[in-house]
């Protein structure tokens, strides 16, 4: 085990070093001036030369990708001074003259727009980020297990053709048309009945009584979230269910006289889980990283929204720290679930 997960790691930062490349090289062959935006267009030429010397942008591209990669690594070579330290917050572990090997968290540079620290900002909008994805995922999986369930009992039935229609039409509707609609839908056209809005974040802000949790602004957009998955995973179960069903074991289990559900819960659906799980941790990744869209049509304060605003606003940092936060969010997910995998099946080893 411990091997694996070593080597699993090892993947892991060549894939994260590959997205790094890309995602400087890219960002830095764009046309446009960094220190000009960040500036103004109205900024004396004296100013816009001190802001491109701030962001390194005298410097050569390859010695500005160098200079990313040191700021990134949490070991990594840094000046001792207090600048330095005040920029980095590092713990100096190793002297050497003028520099020090130092040990410290990433660092993503600064914001273009805001001048805050890119990492303040993406864990200032992760949180919404996190409970919008695992919500949506939440309800995709209990729902489309059960409807699975359901569709593979009653196979040939109206409610297996109408389980397989819905999950059909849910795996064709994009996300964002999903959540244009159910907006629409249920934020302005049902308002009066459901009493939803069309937008809102998880935090609803009063100048006279202050801050106040708003958890119905989360239904509209778990749901235009969790439609694809949802369908997906139902999909998966039923025709994974269908095919442990159809297996020697649960002949056995009948004969011994084990009741329906004790046969289908207890011995099929847990054999059948395997393609469901892949489904659920492969959604869960693109839920948590990939939420663009979705959060953007409901105003939902989260990673998703802010790299949109971000994008509009030629903030290259930003977009690259999101991106970069979405690479090993996928990572992360990628490893649970190899490791899930043993820990469900025992037929499924780590090597």
């Amino acid at each position: 085990m411990g091997g694996y997960i070593a080597k699993r790691l090892r993947y892991s930062l060549l894939v994260l070093w590959g997205v790094v490349t890309v995602v400087f090289f890219l960002f830095n062959v764009l046309p446009g001036d960094p220190a000009r935006l960040t500036m103004g267009q109205r900024t004396d030429a004296a100013s816009v030369a001190n802001a491109r010397k701030a962001m390194n942008l005298d410097k050569p591209l390859l010695t500005r990708y160098f200079i990313y990669l040191n700021d990134l690594s949490p070991l990594s070579l840094n000046e001792r001074t207090d600048q330095a330290q005040h920029q980095y917050g590092y713990v100096q572990l190793i002297p050497m003259g003028n520099n020090a090997i130092v040990a410290k968290w990433p660092y993503l540079g600064r914001s273009y727009r805001t001048q805050k620290a890119v990492n303040e900002v993406l864990f200032e909008a992760l949180p919404g980020t996190l409970i919008l994805a695992f919500t949506a995922m939440l309800f995709a999986t209990i729902t489309g297990i059960l409807l699975g369930v359901v569709a593979a009992l009653k196979k040939g039935t109206w409610l297996d053709a109408g389980s397989v229609a819905a999950s059909v039409a849910g795996v064709s509707m994009p996300s964002f048309f999903a959540g244009i609609l159910i907006s629409f839908t249920f934020g302005y056209l049902l308002h009066a009945f459901t009493g939803l809005d069309m937008t809102g974040s998880l935090w609803r802000y009063d100048p006279f009584t202050g801050r106040h949790l708003a958890l119905k602004n989360l239904l509209l957009p778990a749901l235009a979230l969790g439609i694809r998955p949802l369908a997906i995973i139902t999909q998966l179960t039923r025709s994974a269910l269908l095919d442990a069903l159809s297996q020697d074991y649960i002949r056995t289990a009948y004969a011994k006289g084990l009741s329906t559900r004790q046969v289908v819960f207890r011995h099929a659906l847990p054999n059948a889980l395997n393609p469901v799980i892949t489904a659920i941790s492969g959604w869960l990744a693109e839920l948590l990283a990939g939420s663009f869209f979705v959060e953007y049509i409901f105003g939902w304060k989260g990673v998703g929204k802010i790299t949109v605003d971000a994008l509009d606003k030629f903030d290259f940092p930003l977009v690259m720290g999101s991106v970069l936060l979405t690479a090993l969010i996928f990572i992360v997910v990628n490893l649970f679930t190899d490791l899930l995998y043993a820990k469900i099946d025992p037929r499924v080893t780590l090597k």
